[in-house]
């Protein structure tokens, strides 16, 4: 079993992958492996709402100038899927929003091809506006008629300067929760 997380954060290696690590060592741990996609300086772009996708139904984006059908690739052939992003204006930030938009669209077009994943949603904050964060990612999850993993609190972890969510003793625990809680599911329907 695999499972791919995709870092929407603009910094490498920062807070938001340092929270997907905590999940991963979970998950790992349970004999599942994982892979982290960083979108930082891989430009993509947002849906440029052309439909060719739901003319050409071949799990491809039409847009071939960036990272997202490698993403999408990635995402068809993963058991489990985190989107993880910090939060931008209290939201995702625009790297994490067009891999949703763009991820989604395909998937709808190719009759909902994510169906029964196991998802996961994973924020940074330094402050407010976690929680609209998370629910724009289980959006995607939910319109794809995917398996939503929870935790044992909001899958939030709190930090502004690099590393620092390795400090919040609650987070940590919330992000290691949740890649046992996603193990157990995988191998549920895996099983």
């Amino acid at each position: 079993m695999k499972v791919v997380a995709f870092n929407g954060s603009a910094r490498k290696g920062g807070n938001t992958s340092t929270l997907v690590n905590y999940v991963f060592e979970s998950l790992q741990k349970e004999g599942i492996s994982t892979e982290l996609v960083e979108l930082s300086g891989k430009h993509p772009h947002g849906c440029i709402a052309c439909y060719k996708c739901f003319e050409t139904k071949d799990k491809r984006c039409a847009v071939e100038h960036d990272c997202m059908n490698e993403c999408i690739e990635k995402m068809v052939a993963a058991d489990g899927i985190i989107l993880a992003s910090p939060t931008y204006f209290a939201d995702v930030s625009s790297e994490m929003k067009a891999l949703i938009d763009r991820a989604g669209m395909v998937s709808r077009a190719n009759g909902d091809m994510l169906l029964r994943k196991v998802g996961a949603s994973v924020v940074a904050r330094r402050r407010g506006g976690a929680i609209h964060a998370f629910d724009t990612m289980n959006h995607f999850y939910t319109i794809g008629q995917m398996i939503i993993v929870g935790s044992n609190y909001w899958n939030v972890g709190v930090g502004r300067d690099k590393g620092e969510v390795t400090s919040d003793e609650e987070g940590v625990l919330t992000m290691r929760t949740l890649g046992k809680n996603m193990a157990w599911i995988l191998k549920k329907i895996k099983g």
